[in-house]
């Protein structure tokens, strides 16, 4: 199982090296940041710094969208860090919460999105594409052998089944064990009805792993405390869901649309913030079984029963007081357990 990091890009935007640094170090093979650049530091300049500081980690943002940013930019920024530094990016792209929804917009429609990833990958990697004018362009610099993947973000059927159909890879925001073996399940069973090899589909589950001294109260407290904000940003999405389906809907798992029942609303001020006040309505169960809280042991086991659904990374979300600490543990006691 690979593992990666996701930062947001608060400043100072040398500490974001630094820790990413650290993070190969210590075994992590993928560092990954937010894109919402109203609320943080733009993550491609950003990007360049850690490329150029680490060897081998690869970076892309969790997650980029087709609205922010027009497409031949976003194909012309990644193919630019890869000529640079080698093949060692991933667009990882979603309809753009936080991004669109801070600038006044709507997210993305998935069919924006569908066009979208097929116009920066074939851009990334040195084809060619029409932009929606009838003018097929190329990059004419992109040198052969240039490799761009995109990987999906989604929660709903749609998005599941469209993840399987055409993206390169799925990142599942979110860590609970029934959810991960729906959806991985859906999208694997849309690339096969596609034509696809299912196991082409990298599978990229991201959550919050905060490691405790043991299971006591007080430390699984404390753990859920500085991890509940995931369930709020989270719920962002689940609303749309039951916005568009309904609160009972067979086509989305109540397992996943149950606890946003009190949800009242949503400052972005506060965004992925263990501080965030509008988390009220995310229960210490819903703490559990979306994030990877515990001791060592806890986090080893989970990582597994993971692996065994078919996911392929872990990415840990450190937005909480024990960035460092978790970056430790994981490269000293996690990842080789896991990995042995």
């Amino acid at each position: 199982m690979d593992f990666g990091l996701v930062l947001q890009t608060d400043p100072p935007a040398s500490g974001v090296v630094d820790l990413m640094k650290r993070a190969e170090a210590e075994g992590f093979t993928y560092g990954w940041t937010f894109d919402s650049v109203v609320l943080w530091q733009e993550p491609f300049v950003i990007y360049s710094q850690i490329l150029s500081s680490t060897s081998a980690l690869k970076v892309g943002p969790m997650v980029t969208n087709p609205g922010t940013r027009t497409w031949e930019v976003t194909a012309s920024t990644f193919a630019t860090l890869n000529d640079m530094f080698g093949n060692r990016t991933v667009c990882g792209i979603g309809r753009g919460d936080s991004a669109m929804r801070v600038a006044g917009r709507k997210p993305n429609t998935l069919a924006h999105i569908s066009e979208a990833m097929k116009v920066i990958r074939s851009l990334g990697s040195g084809g060619e594409a029409d932009l929606g004018g009838g003018t097929v362009i190329r990059f004419p610099w992109v040198r052969p052998g240039a490799e761009l993947p995109v990987w999906m973000a989604a929660y709903g059927p749609k998005a599941l089944k469209m993840t399987g159909e055409e993206a390169d890879g799925f990142i599942l925001q979110l860590a609970d064990l029934y959810l991960t073996e729906y959806m991985v399940k859906a999208v694997k069973d849309a690339a096969v009805a596609a034509g696809r090899d299912p196991s082409e589909v990298t599978i990229c589950v991201a959550a919050p792993a905060y490691v405790t001294e043991d299971d006591s109260p007080g430390a699984l407290a404390h753990a859920r405390e500085q991890c509940r904000w995931f369930g709020g940003m989270v719920g962002n999405h689940v609303a749309d869901l039951v916005a568009r389906y309904g609160e009972h809907s067979a086509a989305v798992p109540e397992e996943l649309t149950d606890y946003i029942k009190s949800r009242e609303g949503y400052d972005y001020t506060h965004h992925g913030r263990s501080d965030n006040p509008d988390t009220g309505f995310v229960s210490d169960e819903i703490v559990d079984r979306f994030c990877v809280i515990g001791p060592v042991e806890r986090h080893i086991e989970k990582l597994r029963a993971l692996r065994e659904l078919g996911v392929d990374q872990f990415a840990v979300y450190a937005m909480h007081d024990a960035k460092e600490k978790v970056i430790e543990q994981y490269g000293r006691e996690v990842i080789p357990a896991v990995n042995a």
